[in-house]
């Protein structure tokens, strides 16, 4: 997987970069693993804005993703990788031995012919799904769960990898991507290897125009607002906002803490994430 650069015929061109899309193998989908993606432009049942820069975009259709991994002892031949345009990260396309169809993140590596299987008693190789108690220690994981069978929740964006480090008890500590320890039950589920599309990050838009194509609506800077619309708005002449930084409803913006202090998982997490970009 690879970036690659046009020809500066202008200037968002001569900004901006694309995949090459290596990897895939396959351009249309399954049509057994699509439904509807509708698009409500960031507004609620009553047409009030509830969630901002948002509206516009391509229209796609949601691809399902197995994230439960549930189809123990079946083996399932990767047939195909393919785009996804709900999600950053590839997926590959696993028909099973017994006709069943389904959708998996493609792991880093994986490839067209490749074998996956899911179990508490399957190898470690990438690809594979299986319990935390099950992993060796030090192996790269990513879909991890939080609560067992309720599916991957967290480490599925494209390149993302978490690590386990121990087993101590009933628990495993995972080093997740944002350098937070956190312990997780040895009963939950984690696929082995990172995600694909590490290249995702680096990709450059160059132009207002491909933003708006994923759906994202230009944002407008909190002291460039009235006072009305904006905590940080109004004053003579430009100003710094008067305040630390936060949003339309006076949630900070760089730092502030918004997990509860009573929260139950509290007690899981071992070491905080750092400030900063992640």
């Amino acid at each position: 997987m690879g970036i690659k650069f046009y020809r500066p015929t202008s200037p968002g061109r001569r900004g901006g970069s694309v995949l090459d899309y290596a990897e895939i193998t396959k351009t249309k989908p399954e049509k057994s693993l699509l439904e509807a993606y509708p698009n409500n432009g960031g507004r609620n049942n009553h047409g009030h804005l509830t969630r901002r820069h948002n509206g516009g975009g391509n229209k796609v259709k949601y691809r399902k993703i197995d994230f439960k991994r549930d189809k123990d002892g079946i083996p399932a031949q990767v047939a195909a990788i393919e785009y996804d345009p709900c999600r950053s990260a590839f997926r590959a396309l696993l028909p099973y031995a017994d006709g069943e169809k389904r959708y998996l993140r493609a792991p880093l590596g994986c490839a067209v012919g490749q074998t996956v299987i899911s179990g508490e008693s399957v190898e470690p190789q990438v690809g594979n799904c299986m319990p935390l108690a099950n992993i060796p220690v030090g192996l790269e994981i990513h879909n991890i769960e939080l609560w067992a069978g309720r599916g991957g929740q967290i480490v599925r964006s494209a390149g993302g990898w978490a690590q386990l480090q121990a087993k101590e008890g009933d628990h495993a500590v995972v080093m997740l991507p944002s350098s937070e320890l956190r312990k997780v039950h040895i009963t939950c589920r984690a696929t082995i290897g990172r995600l694909s599309n590490t290249d995702h990050q680096n990709v450059k838009l160059g132009k207002a125009g491909r933003k708006r194509h994923l759906g994202i609506r230009p944002s407008v800077r909190g002291t460039a607002q009235n006072p009305v619309d904006h905590p940080m708005g109004g004053g003579e002449g430009r100003t710094a906002g008067g305040r630390h930084p936060c949003s339309p409803s006076g949630v900070l913006a760089k730092g502030g803490k918004t997990r509860r202090k009573n929260n139950p998982t509290n007690s899981l997490i071992l070491r905080r994430r750092k400030k900063g970009s992640h």
